[in-house]
């Protein structure tokens, strides 16, 4: 069954460029402590690189340090959104309408929150948007968003809820890229293993019969698969393979040592046959879930048609500030048939 998905939004309007202060000279801002680096991209490779990010935003609402008050963080949210310079962000928990927190929290955006992060605050840059309901309730909904600088050509959200008390979608876009269709999917999955392991056959079905073997796909999200059991199954059944996965260490006696701990670790050993040809061994997914002090591994990004030039979790107390989770970026290029 469908749930609710709306068409892309595009920005209404041309966007608007800084203005000048008094006595002629641009003021230039100073880079945020922990920017990210320019886009990365591979050596002797001419194509332009996509930066892919996900990001868990809790509905822009965090409780206060005592915990007694929830405070509104999309502002700030939205503003470190749009310096990561990404093309694609992949958002779950994205508050579509809420009327409590519009009538008790200062500052709540009149819109739904993926317009409103779809525009930058010096409305410098915009983003297409395209959103999923997946939760309803009596004073409002939410689910996942896609923010987009390429076209979003088409859209299906499909509800994947395991059961009645807890209510998940995967929102599935096809972005235009140059004269490529990408195939995009927004996943948030369950609390419960079982409930995971059901969501993650639907996704593999739906990607199975939706999306051709040679064509570019992406799925992003809060996997919530902190024992990192669902991975290899996604990565053999449809070919895809983990953004950290396929990232080289910094330092190759890193990899050695990882995978020579696997190999000795009987509790998280996998089959070589389980294995999809040519990837990896899955060793370095990113701990992004509690943001204060990551230490599980809830959120991933899979890609199939790029080649990965860097992947990063972004930590630190100003993220940790804005939700619970800690958001994933990577920069991909993406292959040619044939190359």
């Amino acid at each position: 069954m469908n749930a609710t998905a709306h068409r892309p939004r595009a920005p209404a309007g041309p966007p608007e460029t800084p203005e000048t202060p008094r006595g002629g000279r641009r003021r230039t801002a100073k880079p945020r402590r922990g920017a990210l680096p320019p886009k990365a991209q591979a050596e002797g490779v001419a194509g332009a690189t996509l930066r892919v990010s996900t990001y868990n935003i809790h509905k822009g609402v965090l409780r206060d340090f005592i915990g007694l008050r929830r405070v509104t963080r999309i502002h700030e949210l939205r503003t470190r959104l749009h310096e990561l310079d990404s093309d694609l962000v992949f958002l779950q928990e994205v508050q579509g309408r809420h009327e409590r927190h519009a009538r008790r929290l200062e500052h709540w955006p009149d819109e739904p929150q993926d317009v409103f992060l779809a525009r930058s605050p010096r409305l410098r840059q915009t983003f297409q948007t395209a959103y999923g309901r997946n939760a309803s309730y009596l004073h409002g909904h939410h689910g996942n968003a896609l923010l987009s600088r390429y076209p979003i050509v088409d859209l299906e959200n499909r509800d994947i809820s395991d059961h009645a008390l807890e209510k998940r979608g995967v929102l599935h876009c096809v972005v235009k890229v140059d004269r490529h269709d990408v195939h995009c999917f927004v996943v948030h999955f369950g609390l419960l293993a079982r409930s995971r392991e059901r969501q993650l056959g639907a996704l593999i079905d739906w990607v199975s019969h939706t999306v051709s073997v040679g064509a570019p796909l992406i799925i992003a999200g809060d996997f919530n698969d902190w024992r990192n059991q669902l991975s290899e199954r996604l990565c053999r059944e449809i070919g895809v393979i983990e953004v950290f996965d396929a990232v080289k260490p910094r330092f190759e006696f890193v990899q050695r040592a990882a995978w020579f701990a696997r190999d000795r670790w009987p509790a998280i050993e996998v089959p070589e046959a389980a294995m999809p040809p040519g990837a990896p061994r899955m060793v370095r997914t990113a701990r992004t879930f509690p943001s204060l002090v990551p230490w599980f591994r809830m959120d991933r990004i899979y890609q199939r048609g790029f080649r990965v030039n860097a992947a990063r979790v972004l930590r630190g107390i100003e993220w940790a500030r804005l939700s619970d989770h800690s958001p994933l970026v990577a920069d991909l290029e993406l292959v040619e048939p044939g190359a």
